[in-house]
């Protein structure tokens, strides 16, 4: 201690001084340390502070039940689904489907003898193992198989629907709601009348697609167990057309599900934007045009022969110069429109004239080789 005190007595005042100004800067830099960290920390308890509540985490997840509603997505289930195809790139498929409602507008009204009213819901794209897990139970699978596309689709018929058609095909009278009685399996007679209803919509199904392309839909069997009615994998992609059936106080909803590999073969069609794209010409147009080409006049050459000769020959000739051919009477002679061969067939002779018996089609190969 004695020998550093002697070492603070011999410093200069200057070198003191120096002294005292870095141990002044060192506190001033440690004061602005403290003075950042603690803006530091409460800016942290601000961001801390902001904590999700359950509406918010279930839409940045895309759980929401309103997005569920009207058939979109958000957050990531919105990512999950964005490589499915949507249906709008499919706009014929409105078409079918208006088409459908109106056909079994008419014949489920012959059916039941009933003012039956049927309206389309929602034209949605779902994926199969979703669908198939929301089906409300009990209901009725109807498997039916497209027999043109070698692929299956799926028909539901909900409970309510179910008890109605019953109801109103066994004579129940109007303005009775249908009794439900829940809880036990399907009967024989049930089963068999939802099975005309079903038969009668796949019918109309098959007409809607005609102006399309022609498909008749068979139904295969009938399941009340979805583990049964599985018709593709689970992921994936349908077109799901949501229909409703009201017979006055009755009725019910009938779901259509029929997964895009089932579309596939006509996927083209689908793809246009209204029905006389389909075609693509002018009717009218294109058969008077046929007419008048029918009626267009052709001249034909028979050849007898053909020899290739060189100029300076050619040039010698004379009048009564005779040229020799090969051609003998039992050969084939062609006959050409233009420079294009059409016909072949034996020479001979009519009515004193020279004529040709067309016997085969030259075909475009035999002519290229």
């Amino acid at each position: 201690m004695a020998d550093g005190t002697d070492e603070l007595d011999q410093m200069s005042d200057e070198e003191r001084a120096v002294m005292e100004q870095w141990e002044n800067m060192a506190a001033d830099d440690g004061e602005s340390d403290d003075a950042s960290d603690d803006d530091i920390a409460a800016g942290g308890s601000e961001v801390d502070a902001r904590i999700l509540n359950q509406e918010e985490i279930d839409s940045l997840l895309g759980f929401d039940e309103g997005a569920e509603g009207d058939g979109s997505s958000s957050g990531v289930m919105a990512l999950v689904n964005s490589a499915m195809v949507n249906y709008e790139r499919l706009p014929m498929l409105d078409i079918v489907f208006d088409r459908l409602v109106r056909l079994m507008s008419t014949t489920l009204r012959n059916l039941t003898s009933d003012n039956v009213e049927v309206s389309l819901d929602q034209v949605s794209t779902v994926r199969f193992g979703d669908y198939m897990n929301s089906i409300p139970l009990p209901a009725m699978l109807s498997v039916f198989k497209a027999e043109e596309w070698d692929n299956n689709g799926l028909l539901t018929t909900d409970s309510a629907l179910i008890y109605s058609i019953v109801d109103v095909l066994l004579g129940g009278r109007k303005g009775t709601p249908a009794v439900r009685v829940e809880g036990r399996p399907y009967t024989t007679i049930e089963t068999k009348l939802v099975q005309r209803m079903v038969e009668v919509i796949l019918g109309d199904l098959s007409s809607a697609f005609d102006p399309l392309s022609p498909v008749g839909f068979g139904l295969d069997r009938i399941e009340t167990n979805p583990r049964f009615a599985t018709i593709t994998q689970s992921n994936n992609a349908c077109v799901l057309a949501r229909l409703r059936i009201d017979m006055g106080d009755r009725g019910g909803r009938v779901e259509i599900l029929i997964p895009y590999a089932t579309l596939e073969p006509i996927r083209e069609l689908l793809l246009q934007m209204f029905m006389g794209e389909k075609f693509g010409r002018d009717s009218i147009w294109e058969n008077h045009l046929t007419e008048e080409l029918y009626k267009t006049d052709v001249q034909l050459q028979a050849v007898l022969g053909e020899k290739i000769v060189s100029l300076d020959e050619m040039l010698n000739w004379e009048v009564g110069s005779q040229v020799f051919f090969s051609t003998k009477t039992e050969d084939e002679i062609e006959l050409r429109c233009g420079h294009f061969p059409m016909f072949k067939g034996p020479v001979g002779q009519k009515q004193g004239a020279i004529a040709v018996q067309i016997e085969r089609y030259i075909e475009k190969q035999e002519d290229q080789d």
